[in-house]
């Protein structure tokens, strides 16, 4: 019986990898050959992103009111999600794109004056602090050119995807092929340890 429930457990892990790295090294392919299409899905999945969210907040939220002493903070969260998915949907692609775009801009802004920040506490500690300086100056820059740049910004976004599903899917397939070669090895083993 256990050793049914492993074999299943083994061939769908092996199958589940197959499937997430074709998928996933499709998807790279696809976001550079049709850059254009690449980005109205993005812009797509922003929007449906949001409205999903938002309703799943409000839901969660008004379940939660007998329990929770701030359900009210969940619902609000969840009809700003909401609203703005509906809008995304509304004025499509253009507040999605430039909902990425700030949010990229944002993160990189606040991510390097963060790395600013630890650069001179580590000053004051008297340990290296070059390497973090270095990083938040540049990520500081980065976020600055990405609120001035917004196609630039996009293109960087798409590349970053495109190259994550695209090593991510190669790195999927070798699993599922070390998966795959796996109980000839395992059999292998045994034998030579029994030999």
């Amino acid at each position: 019986m256990l050793s049914d429930a492993l074999h299943q457990a083994y061939n769908r892990t092996r199958w589940a990898l197959l499937v997430r790295g074709l998928i996933a090294l499709a998807l790279g392919i696809f976001i550079l050959a049709r850059p254009l299409e690449s980005v109205a899905a993005f812009a797509l999945v922003i929007a449906v992103w949001a409205l999903v969210t938002g309703i799943d907040q409000i839901v969660d939220g008004l379940e939660m009111r007998s329990i929770l002493p701030h359900w009210w903070l969940l619902v609000l969260s969840g009809v700003v999600s909401a609203g703005f998915g509906i809008a995304a949907f509304y004025y499509y692609p253009g507040l999605s794109l430039a909902f990425a775009v700030v949010w990229a801009s944002y993160w990189l802004l606040v991510s390097g004056f963060f790395a600013i920040y630890v650069a001179i506490q580590e000053r004051k500690l008297g340990v290296p602090w070059a390497w973090s300086a270095t990083f938040g100056g540049l990520s500081a820059l980065a976020g600055l050119y990405a609120i001035a740049a917004p196609p630039v910004t996009l293109v960087a976004i798409m590349g970053l995807m495109s190259g994550f599903a695209t090593v991510g899917g190669v790195v999927f397939l070798i699993g599922f092929f070390k998966l795959t070669s796996a109980p000839a090895r395992l059999k292998d083993a045994a034998e030579r340890a029994t030999a």
